[in-house]
């Protein structure tokens, strides 16, 4: 892979973000169909400097704002749910090396980064007893170097990866995060994710067995959460703009498709209606998810406003209110991904369920990514701070 191109600021990173959607919008429904891993699509991602946006600018980078980095991952679902959703991880580790890395760490890494090379995650675990009951343990050598031991599932981009970042616990059960070369020995990457959904991801797993790690490739990420943070904020934020892209993606190719293809029902010709785009009933329907799409957006945009407003000046109050926004437009990106996804058939008619259109992969997609975190929760988290001020946890998923 050639040097990356380094972004200068956020227009650039968007004229960019929009000119590798249309790219990348081309062969997504067969890459979806056959299952072949954007390898090449990943490249150029990298070469484009997109990936390295959000680096500080002291450290040579755009240090684009929060609504930048969500409207690349939007433009960038739009066209392929599953090529966006590949580098969400790497941005959340950036992310930590700029709360939690040491001046050594943050340089070495932010220059990998500048150069194109890519984060991926080893941070969820099967079979224990929630999401934040890990196994895998991060154990100190007299050498004051550690050993990783643990299987890790879900693990989006580390196959594609060039470093990984692995969640585990220390022995007082302290969380940290270990920044692994994906050759390091012991570390094995599995391409057995086999989702319905978000088919091109490779999100499988990855097992560790002693592999080596030097104390400054740890990162003390308890620390994230002992006062006011934006971790989870700027992860769920990335969410959201993934699952307002799939909607609106799966609108574009509902008016596409009925522009085009779809023929008038019969009746709405009786009534002189020539084409599908003329029958009265699509043009509702279209209208009620048109605004579906711009709720979602709309709400996206907001909670980006509302994470830089505290980035600028981060208290407990303007934490709390930005990953309340944040699951607010979650929430509405998630139900209106869902809708679009299946009403495309609804408008489109029986046609659009040929297998061999692809269009089935905007509503396999949205499902699929819409249960990284349970919705129901983030009401709840909602109602509570609406009602009675109750500030929501610093777990990191909201």
């Amino acid at each position: 892979m050639s040097a990356a191109h380094v972004i200068a600021d956020d227009s650039e990173a968007l004229t960019v973000a929009a000119a590798l959607a249309a790219e990348f919008r081309k062969d997504a429904a067969e890459r979806d169909a056959r299952r072949r891993l954007p390898h090449a699509e990943l490249d150029r991602l990298s070469a484009s400097g997109l990936l390295a946006v959000s680096v500080p600018a002291e450290s040579g980078g755009a240090d684009v704002g929060a609504g930048t980095l969500a409207e690349i991952f939007r433009l960038l679902a739009t066209a392929d749910a599953s090529l966006a959703q590949i580098p969400q991880s790497h941005f959340v580790y950036v992310n930590v090396l700029r709360r939690q890395g040491t001046d050594e760490q943050r340089a070495f890494f932010f220059g990998e980064v500048l150069a194109g090379k890519r984060l991926g995650n080893a941070q969820s675990e099967a079979g224990t007893r929630h999401v934040q009951d890990l196994r895998t343990r991060l154990v100190p050598r007299p050498d004051g170097s550690y050993v990783l031991d643990g299987v890790k599932h879900y693990s989006t981009g580390a196959l594609f990866a060039d470093w990984i970042p692995v969640l585990a616990r220390a022995e007082d059960d302290t969380l940290h995060v270990a920044y692994v070369p994906r050759d390091a020995p012991g570390l094995t990457v599995v391409d057995d994710w086999d989702g319905m959904g978000q088919r091109t991801t490779a999100s499988g797993t990855v097992r560790l067995e002693s592999v080596p790690v030097p104390a400054g490739r740890v990162v003390p990420h308890h620390l994230t959460f002992q006062g006011p943070q934006l971790h989870g904020a700027v992860a769920q934020l990335l969410h959201a703009a993934i699952d307002t892209g799939i909607a609106a993606g799966a609108l574009a190719e509902a008016v596409e498709f009925v522009r085009a293809k779809s023929r008038p029902w019969f009746e709405s010709v009786e009534e002189g209606h020539a084409t599908a785009a003329e029958d009265p009933l699509l043009i509702q329907r279209f209208g009620e998810l048109s605004i579906r799409v711009r709720t979602a957006e709309a709400l996206l945009r907001e909670a980006a406003r509302t994470v830089d407003a505290a980035d600028a000046d981060l208290t407990d109050d303007s934490a709390a209110a930005a990953s309340i926004a944040v699951a607010t437009a979650k929430v509405a990106a998630a139900e209106a991904a869902v809708e679009l996804g299946s009403a495309l058939f609804e408008v489109a008619g029986t046609r659009s369920a040929l297998d061999s259109l692809g269009l089935h992969r905007h509503w396999r997609d949205a499902r699929t990514h819409s249960l990284h975190d349970p919705a129901r929760w983030k009401v709840q988290h909602i109602g509570r701070y609406v009602l009675n001020g109750t500030r929501p946890p610093r777990h990191g998923l909201l």
